[in-house]
């Protein structure tokens, strides 16, 4: 395994699976485990267990010297139509909560911008409050066939 390549498979897998966790519930050695299945290695070898610590420490130290976004939570963030944005998931990407004809929609869609203004395109979904739920309900599936995806086993 001392090879470079090997290694940077090692850190990436490494990486992608601690950017994709709850950091709550993560212990260094389930990351071992799931890169180990990912990866098709013992990584539990003293060298490779030794790396992956060093790796996982790395993107812990790295995460403790970002700032945290300096987000004025009290504050809310409108849209140029008077929507609430929740988040901005990229540059063209949004979340915002809406009343359309008395309904409260939950909208994910891309904009655009025309004349310095921010326009939402036709590509994206509202959702109702119900299916908001049932899609709220749902996403620890979403990510456990996520997470199984990335693995290999589907």
């Amino acid at each position: 395994m001392e090879d470079a390549e090997s290694k940077e498979r090692i850190e990436e897998t490494v990486r992608t699976i601690l950017e994709g966790s709850n950091m709550d519930e993560m212990t260094e050695s389930k990351i071992r485990k799931q890169a180990s299945t990912h990866l098709g290695l013992d990584l539990s070898q003293p060298p490779l267990k030794a790396f992956v610590k060093q790796v996982v420490q790395a993107f812990l130290d790295e995460k403790q010297r970002q700032p945290e976004p300096e987000a004025d939570h009290n504050k809310p963030e409108y849209d140029d139509d008077g929507d609430l944005i929740i988040c901005k998931l990229s540059e063209r990407r949004r979340v915002t909560v809406q009343d359309f004809r008395g309904k409260t929609l939950v909208s994910i869609r891309e904009y655009y911008r025309k004349d310095g203004k921010e326009l939402p395109t036709s590509k994206g979904i509202s959702l109702t409050e119900e299916q908001w739920s049932a899609f709220k309900k749902n996403v620890p599936a979403i990510e456990k066939a996520i997470k199984k995806m990335q693995s290999g086993n589907i």
